[in-house]
């Protein structure tokens, strides 16, 4: 199928939607990440009830960030191999490692090298998802329809984390990871029955007869020579701090005297608050106004969870985290825009390279928000981690000029 093309005017959501190969892979997505958002407040709350720890229950919860440090030379089969087949194999991995994990007498560290395996299958799989949607869309297409999956993501992430509080406690939190098992299975069918057979992106191109060796790192290397890729790269990495508040969601319902309803709730605030400042953006801001706001967006970030330092209700927290989302939503220009520079032959790995970086970005920042939370407090190391992001956006004024110098679509 021939990429869509078009104006923001003439697209929609309901457009991209009418996408084949796009609509279906889209509905994959998201009935996967339903399941997910369940399978870490069912994380969040074993870990927690069995050792009633902060730290430990956000060094866990980190550990689905960390082992993406190996998503760069595993990039490179997003691009060596034909992406359907990637993306068909991962979800059936990933199905088995959550059904083993979801057996009763498991004892909670055995999670550990699990989760870990886990996110290892998941770097070269969301980086040939990511380029497969740039080979279905182009142009502004493709900025309509990463929004709707960014859009969505967070609406996932919310309808997950409210609700899914509520199915751990009436279902049990290993019941959680047996439905993520089931959704990844789904998602196998959905993508092999759905989307068209491709052959590999390096076979149609001048590198196809370098040793795999030799191009291990190509994408890497293509991310850090080129300034604008370099700098889209931070400030999507700025999510290493502004992600502290999810791992410390149960520790802080319990200081607020909240169960596990809680602790989802907390969770979908963050996406609620995305899924929002996702829609305005792409419906309603024009691109090169969306440019001039992302440095702004991402010092603002983390102005609310400064805010947390106090110790506020439950509402309150829930509202400030939903504006730091809000704000965070500049990343979904950060994100087209750095697919639409990456050379086609090595965007698999580029994404893998810039998605592992944020994973383990996230990964570090969960570790260090924990390691605060127990010696301080969870609210002063969430209000610690705004003012690290802010104060990281302000002091970026090369990447500003960077980024405004974009050519226009």
């Amino acid at each position: 199928m021939s990429p869509v093309t078009g104006s923001v005017q003439a697209l929609t959501f309901r457009g991209v939607l009418g996408v084949r190969e796009f609509r279906w892979l889209w509905l994959a997505g998201v009935q996967s990440l339903l399941g997910d958002q369940l399978a870490r407040v069912a994380v969040s709350v074993i870990v927690f009830d069995a050792t009633s720890s902060g730290f430990l229950t956000s060094t866990v919860y980190a550990l689905t960030y960390l082992p993406a440090l190996v998503g760069p030379p595993l990039g490179v089969l997003a691009d060596r191999l034909p992406r359907r087949a990637v993306l068909v194999a991962g979800d059936l991995l990933r199905a088995l490692i959550l059904a083993a994990m979801a057996v009763p007498a498991l004892p909670w560290p055995w999670l550990v090298p699990l989760i870990t395996a886990a996110v290892m299958i998941g770097a070269p799989w969301k980086a040939a998802e990511s380029a497969l949607v740039a080979d279905i869309l182009s142009g502004e297409g493709y900025v309509i329809g990463a929004g709707l999956r960014l859009a969505t993501s967070q609406g996932a992430q919310l309808v997950g984390f409210a609700t899914g509080g509520i199915a751990v406690a009436i279902l049990g939190a290993r019941s959680g990871l047996l439905i993520d098992a089931a959704t990844f299975a789904v998602s196998a069918l959905v993508i092999r029955l759905g989307l068209d057979a491709r052959p590999a992106p390096w076979q149609a191109s001048a590198l196809a007869g370098e040793r795999p060796s030799r191009s291990l790192w190509a994408g890497v290397t293509v991310v850090w020579r080129t300034a604008p890729l370099r700098w889209l790269t931070r400030y999507t990495w700025l999510a290493g701090a502004y992600v502290v508040p999810d791992g410390l969601a149960a520790p802080i319902a319990a200081r607020l005297h909240g169960g596990a309803s809680a602790v989802g709730y907390l969770l979908a605030s963050v996406p609620l608050g995305m899924l929002v400042g996702c829609v305005v953006l792409v419906r309603y801001v024009p691109v090169d106004r969306r440019r001039r706001l992302m440095p702004t967006l991402a010092a603002g970030a983390g102005v609310p969870l400064m805010a947390c330092i106090g110790a506020p209700p439950l509402a309150v927290m829930c509202a400030l985290w939903a504006l730091a989302g809000a704000a965070m939503a500049y990343q979904v220009q950060a994100m087209t825009d750095f697919v639409r520079l990456c050379p086609p032959q090595l965007r698999g790995q580029a994404i893998a390279f810039a998605a592992s970086g944020l994973l383990a970005v996230q990964g570090v920042g969960l570790v260090l928000g924990g390691a605060v939370a127990q010696a301080w407090s969870p609210f002063g190391a969430v209000a610690l981690a705004g003012l690290t992001g802010s104060v990281m956006a302000l002091t970026w004024s090369r990447g500003r000029q960077e980024i405004n110098l974009l050519p226009t679509p």
